[in-house]
């Protein structure tokens, strides 16, 4: 046992024991694990986050398991990746594979969709007490924005269930864009208001901004302020050219689909090369396929398989995939059996894929195993906040940084989740 146990393995083992059951952190940050760790990662310019809302089948998708009757006659097909099979229902992402880490052993224990879609956005689970800040809003406010004038964190087709800044201030929330084929709406001037009334306008709202912060000393009044001058300075920005996707040529266009999905990610590698730090992308599917799998896979799978493969395609093409982090997740696998009663899925929380693509991951690479019917995790568990320190970490967030909420309580970006560097190249 003691040669098995080396110095590094009994410190993680020590390292996660205490996080599991203390919630601290009792080896030093310069420890020899600790500095292993931050030896990978920090790639990530830009992070693409990909939402599939209602809980997306792994078994349908990414974790097939061919030739059993959990398939309900659907076939594994092989991909650009050796060795790796997906579904047959994403041809054009089969063609991908090469520049994805698929990990096939997420797990949680949250069922319900809005708990589960809380944990993956924040790695904590929701609580009346406190609302935590997203991944976006952890990345603008420790990395900020290449850009200066754009939002460092920008949501597209975002759910109410969104968290947003949580207990973060307000101007470091996600800009929500409902329809990303309309440009940045409201962003232009009334046709009665000139640039002159426009400036004077912005002058006494930001005079007297100044002057309630000066009195009301609270960090909400401030971001509201900053949110504000922010909106303001971006309305007579050359940048707001970056929200209108209609300057992008036909062709490419037609490669992402004229779907909301489509016009989203074709956004967010535009919001990419203008210095966005992080954008959320939710597919306007929902994916909670209680009844009749089959046909509701068949209906909604064209137009995901096509937008992922070409933003893949298109980041690559244009040398941004080594920078972007590409980001596939969801709030829960579903059930390995198809309901006789609804020839549905049901939640299936236990085991699911999610996967990474870019910035210095593995290509064609597999990261754990669930079992032979997608039941239950096989090998190496991940759960959400292991997967959310992996992101941290490839943007060069360390995930024992600590911020404090109002309160004074400490926090980090992935409450006790730890980095599966396995992914990493």
């Amino acid at each position: 046992m003691n040669s098995i146990l080396t110095d590094i393995g009994r410190r993680a083992f020590v390292e996660r024991f205490a996080r599991a059951v203390f919630g601290v952190s009792l080896l030093p940050a310069s420890g020899a694990l600790r500095a292993a760790q931050s030896k990978v990662g920090g790639k990530a310019k830009s992070v693409i986050f990909l939402y599939m809302r209602g809980g997306i089948s792994h078994i349908d998708t990414f974790d097939p398991k061919p030739g059993k009757p959990e398939m309900g006659g659907v076939e594994a097909i092989a991909t650009s990746a050796d060795g790796v099979q997906i579904s047959e229902w994403f041809p054009r992402m089969a063609k991908q594979m090469h520049h994805v880490s698929l990990v096939r052993s997420m797990t949680s224990t949250q069922g319900i969709h809005d708990r589960g879609t809380y944990l993956a956005h924040t790695s904590y689970f929701m609580t009346p007490t406190i609302t935590h800040p997203s991944l976006g809003s952890w990345a603008v406010k420790l990395l900020g924005s290449a850009n200066a004038v754009l939002p460092g964190s920008i949501l597209i087709n975002g759910s109410p269930q969104h968290p947003r800044s949580g207990y973060m201030p307000a101007h470091l929330a996600p800009l929500p864009i409902m329809d990303p084929g309309a440009g940045l709406q409201n962003s232009a001037l009334p046709a009665k208001v000139t640039e002159a009334v426009f400036a004077r306008r912005t002058a006494v709202a930001q005079a007297m901004g100044n002057r309630f912060v000066q009195q009301t000393p609270h960090r909400d009044a401030a971001a509201y302020l900053k949110v504000q001058q922010d909106a303001a300075s971006l309305m007579k920005s050359e940048d707001l050219k970056v929200f209108d996707i209609s300057r992008e040529d036909k062709k490419t266009q037609a490669a992402y689909g004229t779907h909301t999905f489509g016009k989203g990610c074709l956004l967010a590698r535009r919001l990419v090369e203008s210095g966005v730090r992080f954008i959320e992308v939710e597919d306007a599917h929902n994916w909670d396929t209680h009844n009749d799998q089959i046909k509701q896979m068949e209906d909604m799978t064209p137009s995901t398989d096509q937008t992922m493969a070409a933003l893949l395609e298109d980041l690559h093409q244009r040398g941004l995939l080594a920078s972007t982090l590409v980001v596939m997740a969801t709030e829960f696998g579903r059930s390995p059996q198809i309901s006789n009663a609804t020839g549905g899925r049901g939640h299936h929380p236990g085991v699911f894929t999610w996967w990474l693509a870019g910035a210095g991951m593995k290509g064609g690479y597999i990261h754990g195993k669930s079992d032979e019917i997608g039941e239950h995790v096989a090998e190496k568990p991940v759960t959400m906040p292991d997967f959310n320190a992996t992101i941290a970490q490839a943007m060069g967030i360390d995930p024992q940084h600590i911020e404090h909420s109002p309160s004074g309580r400490p926090f980090t970006v992935a409450d006790k989740g730890v980095p599966v560097t396995e992914v990493f190249a």
